[in-house]
C-alpha cells in the first residue's frame, strides 16, 4: 500500500479540512479513488463506526483492517495519525 505522510506544517485544523485535502491528494495520485475508511484522532471518530471495538487488544485498529480487506491502495496520514484516510481505486 502506498503511503503519503503530511507533516505538521501542512496539518489541517479539523476533519472537514483534512478530508478536502485528502480527496485532493487521492485525485492526483489515483485514477478513480474511493474513500474506504478514515480515522479522526482528535475527536476519536472512525469510519466505519465501531470497527475498532472488534479489535480490542489488537495491534491493528478496525478502520485499518477494514481498509486492507477492502482493497485500499493509498493511505494518507496527517501529522502522525491525527487524521488518516484509506482509498481504493474503483477502476
Amino acid at each position: 500500500m502506498k503511503q503519503i505522510i503530511v507533516t505538521k506544517n501542512k496539518t489541517p485544523a479539523n476533519y472537514k479540512e483534512a478530508l478536502i485535502m485528502a480527496n485532493k491528494i487521492s485525485d492526483e495520485k489515483m485514477d478513480d479513488p474511493m474513500l474506504i475508511s478514515w480515522y479522526d484522532k482528535i475527536r476519536d471518530f472512525e469510519s466505519p463506526q465501531h470497527t475498532s471495538e472488534c479489535h480490542q487488544g489488537s495491534a491493528t485498529p478496525g478502520y485499518v483492517d477494514h481498509a486492507i480487506n477492502h482493497q485500499a491502495v493509498l493511505k494518507i496520514d496527517f501529522d502522525d495519525g491525527n487524521f488518516v484516510f484509506f482509498y481504493a481505486d474503483i477502476i
